[in-house]
């Protein structure tokens, strides 16, 4: 069976509010582990502290912990600015660094170009290459603190680098490193692939984190996602990793800004969190 687990971006940004009562009314609805949403500071030690006590409240509910984050257009790994690039590298350096402290083992997420930063134009070699070796380097960093980077495809409104599995498979090849691997996400599947089944085959070699997120970003189950022929493919290929929940609503309200999330499409994260455990369950 899959362990199971939710994102808190519907709660939180930062995880900067008290997560205690969110934290012990997920290991009570039954989830395996949290997805926490990591964003580094320049105040190293601060952040380090705060990510070891958010990790070892997790781990006294008995939940497990893992990381996603995105970097912001000022941090873009394709920049044509080295400089930008050189601190999107410390900054992922960084980020790998709280993951770990935070006792996760896998940081995931849209790591190799800044979010929704455009050029208007298709991504060039020399952006390719920027962001690989880029990639390489963090990387081999994330395998010093035993964090494997899961390499997550956008849709086309998001990020342009990786929009779908072949990208994704191409972008790992190249990476050519144990500490980078593959993510699935549903929702950006359901937008970019031409067959979701057979994107999941391509990924099978490297996957190891899958996103299940509904095609509005609500309730798993309340859309059009087919989530049964998801968890099929998931069986054939033999996945066997972490499944995590993805939602978001109306807050944060900076979140839901950043996700164009206008009207409200459940009654509370809790009540989201409950249909969707539930919904999913029946299938892993």
């Amino acid at each position: 069976m899959n362990k199971l687990g939710m994102n808190l971006f519907v709660w939180t940004m930062g995880m900067d509010e008290d997560m205690s009562e969110t934290l012990m009314f997920l290991q009570k609805t039954g989830f395996d582990f949290v997805e926490m949403p990591v964003g580094g500071t320049n105040n190293r030690p601060a952040d380090l502290l705060k990510w070891q006590q958010l990790g070892q409240q997790a781990r006294q509910l008995g939940l497990g912990v893992q990381t996603c984050s995105i970097l912001s257009p000022e941090l873009s790994l394709i920049h044509a600015d080295p400089a930008i690039r050189q601190a999107g590298i410390d900054y992922l350096k960084h980020v790998v660094d709280c993951s770990a402290a935070a006792g996760s083992t896998i940081l995931m997420g849209p790591l190799y170009a800044g979010f929704k930063a455009f050029t208007g134009k298709p991504a060039t070699a020399e952006e390719w290459t920027w962001s690989v070796e880029a990639m390489r380097e963090v990387a081999q960093h994330a395998q010093t603190k035993d964090v494997t980077l899961a390499i997550e495809s956008l849709n086309r409104f998001e990020i342009y680098l990786l929009t779908c599995a072949d990208d994704v498979v191409r972008y790992i090849e190249a990476v050519n490193h144990p500490n980078c691997r593959a993510a699935f996400d549903t929702f950006h599947a359901n937008m970019e692939e031409k067959n979701v089944p057979d994107a999941l085959r391509k990924l099978a070699p490297y996957l190891v984190h899958v996103q299940m997120s509904e095609n509005d970003r609500s309730t798993p189950g309340r859309g059009q996602i087919n989530f049964k022929q998801v968890f099929d493919t998931l069986n054939e290929i033999g996945y066997t990793g972490p499944i995590a929940i993805e939602a978001f609503g109306p807050t944060p309200p900076e979140l839901a800004a950043a996700t164009h999330i206008f009207r409200p499409m459940f009654t509370s994260p809790e009540q989201l969190a409950v249909d969707g455990f539930n919904y999913l369950k029946q299938y892993d």
